[in-house]
């Protein structure tokens, strides 16, 4: 008589897929923890049996685009960012950084939302509604359509879906939210991926507009089972520097609108204050001009923004000189230093160089690689540049300045901040398109554009 061979368990990943025939506590593929659990055994292929279809498939010119058309939500920087506003049925996850201000900028939203005579469902999860009605009557964001729920059971939730039925859903946040039917504790991988399943397809349902918060690794990624950001429709980014007020709304995905568009706030006692012209925020305030500064013009997303970027240089008798960069990239920093050293004669062998952005703005896009190389040449000669000049390009290792995107836009930005000179790359472009007294000077190398602002713009 053949006896029976039991099945060995084995082990897989939840995020990438990795197998194992142990458990383990860290994938072996991805490196997360405890993402690694009991995979089930695999059904039979091909045993579903076919069914009628819920609904009836139709040609795509048909189908009505009306019901899923965006609806403002009140506050132009966020509409900015979701390419017009939120659409009915859409799931949005907001994450970011404890204290950044999530919490404040959903307040907000559900407050304009409820003014408008539609109702909000806010559901808080971290804390009691008391707490929230106290934080609300401190922005001002009172509203008799703003209905607020502290719960942290998944049942609860969909059952007051389903019985209010609101136009607007705020979870904050999703990995306080828990079900009784699923192992685990609330934020672990198995119940938030319950979780955010749920709501989603209950949102979809009945055509709810939700946006769930969503908490943040230590290295600022969305925390939770990947599958989380593919679920929803769209994935913002609230982001901002402790020491600074400015905060900034990215959108990593968005399946209804672009993702290369910025919201600006400003961080207030009261709450969040829309700033629909930053570029101040990012330049310095100089009585005469300074050796090491340039200005130049960032794209972020669509929108141009005048930015002032540093350099300061200091002899070092150390073999090994120190090479710092705040708000740039730091590979490209030492690019830069390179090609001066290699294409303009200009050496930092000796000379510790720091290089940083004004007012905790990121600049990490090659249009800025020209502002500065012209900074740490003018830091390294003591010569400060011209005021009222931008320096625009792109610089390779083979010391050529290159055309960049937008360039038009950037200039038209830098004439109506009274900027009076720009040194950008040779190219095809239409300078008669910014249409502005502004005087341009096309070089087509670093060592052309170190000798024209050495030479006075001559």
């Amino acid at each position: 008589m053949a006896t029976k061979t039991a099945t060995k368990p084995s082990y897989a990943c939840s995020e990438c897929g990795w197998t194992a025939s142990k458990w383990v506590g860290r994938c072996g593929e991805c490196q997360a923890w405890g993402t690694v659990d009991e995979a089930r055994a695999p059904r039979s292929i091909g045993r579903t049996a076919a069914v009628a279809p819920a609904s009836v498939a139709q040609p795509i010119t048909e189908i009505s685009a009306h019901d899923a058309s965006a609806a403002s939500t009140g506050l132009g920087e966020l509409d900015r960012v979701l390419g017009g506003g939120i659409v009915p049925g859409g799931v949005i996850l907001l994450a970011g950084e404890p204290g950044v201000g999530k919490s404040t900028l959903l307040l907000d939203l559900a407050h304009r939302w409820a003014s408008a005579g539609r109702t909000v469902l806010y559901v808080s999860g971290e804390e009691s509604a008391a707490q929230v009605r106290m934080r609300a009557e401190r922005t001002g964001a009172l509203s008799p359509n703003l209905l607020l729920a502290a719960d942290t059971d998944l049942a609860s939730i969909l059952g007051a879906i389903e019985s209010i039925t609101p136009s607007l859903l705020v979870v904050d946040s999703v990995q306080t939210i828990a079900s009784a039917d699923v192992d685990g504790v609330p934020g672990g991988v198995t119940q938030v991926r319950e979780v955010a399943t749920a709501i989603i397809a209950r949102a979809k349902t009945l055509d709810v507009a939700t946006v769930l918060v969503g908490h943040v690794t230590k290295d600022g990624t969305v925390a939770g089972p990947r599958v989380l950001e593919h679920l929803v429709d769209t994935v913002l980014q609230f982001e901002g520097d402790p020491s600074s007020r400015l905060r900034l709304l990215r959108a990593a995905k968005n399946r209804f609108g672009p993702v290369d568009e910025i919201g600006c706030f400003d961080l207030v006692d009261d709450g969040l204050v829309e700033v629909t012209d930053p570029t101040g925020l990012f330049v310095s305030r100089h009585n005469q001009p300074v050796p090491g500064t340039c200005l130049t013009v960032a794209m972020e997303g669509r929108r141009p923004l005048l930015a002032e970027v540093q350099a300061l240089s200091v002899p070092t008798t150390n073999p090994s000189p120190r090479r710092t960069a705040s708000g740039l990239d730091a590979a490209r920093v030492a690019m830069g230093l390179a090609v001066l050293d290699r294409h303009c004669g200009i050496k930092f062998a000796n000379q510790d160089l720091y290089a940083a952005t004004v007012g905790g703005a990121r600049l990490i896009e090659p249009a800025i690689d020209l502002a500065v190389v012209v900074a740490a040449a003018s830091t390294a000669s003591g010569t400060a540049t011209p005021s009222g000049l931008v320096a625009i390009g792109e610089v390779g290792l083979a010391g050529e300045v290159r055309p960049v995107r937008h360039l038009s836009e950037r200039l038209r930005e830098a004439a109506r901040l009274g900027i009076e000179h720009a040194v950008v790359p040779v190219g095809p472009y239409d300078l008669a398109a910014v249409k502005a007294d502004l005087t341009v000077y096309p070089v087509g190398d670093v060592l052309t554009a170190v000798k024209t602002l050495a030479g006075g713009l001559r």
